[in-house]
C-alpha cells in the first residue's frame, strides 16, 4: 500500500471514529466513509487522491466567487494580524464591522437603513424570531407571536429557525417545532399545484389559503410571514406568478411582518442582487448569509427598515439594552472577508455573469427535458433543478423514493461532477464566477450521469 493510500485511509478512519457528519446517516458513514476534499481552485476542487471534480453546487449554494481567491485570503491575514478578534457589545465597534453594514444598506434595497450580524444563516432567522416578538411586545400587541411559513421551506436548523422550516426530517425526534408556527402549501404550481389548474388559478388558491388562515388564527395573533424568494432545499421551486406581491399586500392589509430568508438567493444568484428584487416584491426584513463571505468566513446578515429600528431602539432606552447578541457577532475578520468579497462581486460583475451565463446554463439543461428519465427541468439565474421520474406523463416520483438519486450522486462523482441530489433531483448552483463553456461542460457530465441512472433503473427495476 502507497504512502498516500495509507494516509488518506488513516483520514477516513479517524473521521469514522469520531466524527457526526450534517444530514447524514451515521451508521452508513461507518462503513461507506468520507469523501475527503483537499484543495479547490476557481470553480474545481480536488480529494485527496487529487482527482479534479467541477463543483457546480457551490459548497454549499455558497461559494460566489469560486474557492482559493487570493484576495479573501489576504483580506483575512491582513485584518488576522491587525485585530483578529473584537466584540461589539457595549457601544464598542470596529472598522470592518462598521464599513460592512455601511456597504450592505448601499446595495440592498431601499427601505433597509439597519444591519444586524450573525455567525450564520440559522442564528440569523433565530435572531429574527426574537426581534420581532421584541418589537411586537414594545408596540403593545404581545399576542402577535405566530409565523407564517411554507412547507418545504429552510430556514435553518437551530430552535427557532428549525421550527420555521417545513422539512419533516427537520423536526423528527427532535421535538419540533417549539414555536407558534404554521406551514402553508407549497408555492410551486408542479409539485402542488391541482390537475388542470391554472398558474393564475394556483396563485389565487394560495392567496386565499393564507388570508383564511390569518383570519381563522386572528390577525392580531400572526406577528410574520417568512420565505425564500425561490425556494432552494425544496428543489429550487420557482413561485407563480403574482404571488409575492399578493402575499406583500396580505401582510400590509393585516399588519404583519414579510421577512424575506435571502440566505441563498442573495448577492446575485438569480442574476439580481437579491431575490426579492428578482420577484418584485419589499420585505420588512431580510436575511442574508452564504454568498455574504463566499462562505471563506462564518457570517450573516439581517437588514431590515429604519421604522423596526425605532421601536426596537425605543424598548433599549426603556429597558437599558438590546440583551442578544453573540461573542463573534460582526467579527472583524469575518466582516473585512465580507467587504472584499463584495467588492469582488460588484468589480467582475458577477451578478450580471449570473443572468448572462445563467440563461446559457438554463438553455442547455432544457435540452435533458427529453431525456426518458427527466420530469421537469427548472430555475432562475445559476439555480437550477433537473427532476428525474419513473413516468413522464405523471407528476408522481420514483416510489423507491431516492434510489436513483443515489445513484445519479455515484454516477456523478464518477463522472468529475459534484451536484446536490435532493430525492430524486439534480440541484445546480455553480459558483457565480462560472463561464459558458464551463456551465456547458457541466450540463454534458450531467447528460453522461443521466444515462447512467437509466440503465441503473432499467437494469435494477426501479420504479
Amino acid at each position: 500500500m502507497s504512502t498516500g493510500n495509507q494516509f488518506s485511509n488513516s483520514l477516513a478512519a479517524a473521521d469514522i471514529a469520531t466524527g457526526l457528519h450534517p444530514y447524514t446517516n451515521a451508521r452508513l458513514h461507518e462503513t461507506k466513509g468520507p469523501l475527503i476534499m483537499e484543495r479547490g481552485e476557481g470553480i474545481y476542487v480536488y480529494d485527496i487522491s487529487g482527482k479534479q471534480y467541477i463543483e457546480s453546487f457551490a459548497g454549499l449554494w455558497s461559494v460566489a466567487i469560486g474557492f482559493s481567491e487570493p484576495r479573501l485570503v489576504e483580506a483575512a491575514t491582513k485584518q488576522m494580524q491587525k485585530l483578529p478578534f473584537y466584540h461589539t457589545f457595549n457601544h464598542i465597534s470596529h472598522e470592518p464591522n462598521i464599513r460592512l453594514a455601511e456597504k450592505l444598506v448601499e446595495i440592498s434595497p431601499e427601505q433597509f437603513t439597519r444591519v444586524s450580524f450573525t455567525n450564520s444563516g440559522s442564528e440569523a432567522n433565530d435572531t429574527v424570531v426574537k426581534m420581532v416578538w421584541y418589537v411586537n411586545n414594545a408596540r403593545g400587541k404581545p399576542e402577535k407571536k405566530k409565523f407564517l411559513a411554507r412547507t418545504k421551506g429552510y430556514h435553518g436548523v437551530t430552535m427557532a429557525s428549525g421550527s420555521l422550516t417545513g422539512l419533516l426530517n427537520n423536526h423528527r425526534d427532535f421535538d419540533l417545532p417549539i414555536i407558534p408556527v404554521i406551514h402553508l402549501t407549497t408555492p410551486h404550481l408542479r409539485t402542488s399545484g391541482h390537475d388542470g389548474e391554472t398558474e393564475a388559478e394556483f396563485t389565487a388558491r394560495l392567496l386565499k389559503e393564507i388570508e383564511d388562515t390569518i383570519l381563522a388564527e386572528g390577525p392580531e395573533t400572526i406577528a410574520a410571514f417568512i420565505g425564500e424568494p425561490l425556494m432552494a432545499a425544496a428543489g429550487v421551486l420557482v413561485p407563480p406568478a403574482g404571488y409575492w406581491q399578493g402575499v406583500e399586500a396580505l401582510c400590509r392589509k393585516y399588519d404583519i411582518f414579510l421577512i424575506a430568508d435571502e440566505v441563498v438567493n442573495g448577492f446575485g444568484r438569480l442574476g439580481t442582487m437579491f431575490g426579492s428584487t428578482y420577484f418584485r416584491f419589499k420585505p420588512d426584513i431580510m436575511v442574508t448569509s452564504k454568498q455574504l463571505t463566499s462562505s471563506y468566513m462564518p457570517l450573516a446578515a439581517i437588514l431590515f427598515t429604519e421604522e423596526i429600528y425605532d421601536i426596537l431602539a425605543d424598548n433599549t432606552a426603556k429597558i437599558g439594552t438590546w440583551g442578544h447578541g453573540y461573542t463573534t457577532t460582526g467579527h472583524p475578520v469575518a466582516t473585512a472577508v465580507a467587504l472584499e468579497n463584495l467588492k469582488i462581486i460588484e468589480e467582475r460583475d458577477l451578478v450580471g455573469n449570473a443572468a448572462r451565463v445563467g440563461k446559457v446554463f438554463m438553455e442547455n439543461l432544457q435540452q435533458l427535458s427529453s431525456h426518458c428519465l427527466v420530469g421537469d427541468v427548472r430555475g432562475v439565474g445559476l439555480m437550477a433543478a433537473v427532476e428525474m421520474v419513473p413516468d413522464k406523463s405523471s407528476r408522481k416520483g420514483f416510489s423507491q423514493f431516492g434510489k436513483a438519486g443515489g445513484k445519479a450522486f455515484a454516477s456523478a462523482l464518477q463522472n468529475n461532477l459534484i451536484v446536490r441530489v435532493l430525492g430524486d433531483q439534480l440541484i445546480f448552483c455553480p459558483p457565480l464566477i462560472i463561464t459558458e463553456e464551463q456551465a456547458l461542460e457541466v450540463v454534458a457530465r450531467a447528460r453522461t450521469t443521466l444515462e447512467e441512472v437509466a440503465d441503473f433503473v432499467s437494469c435494477e427495476g426501479v420504479t
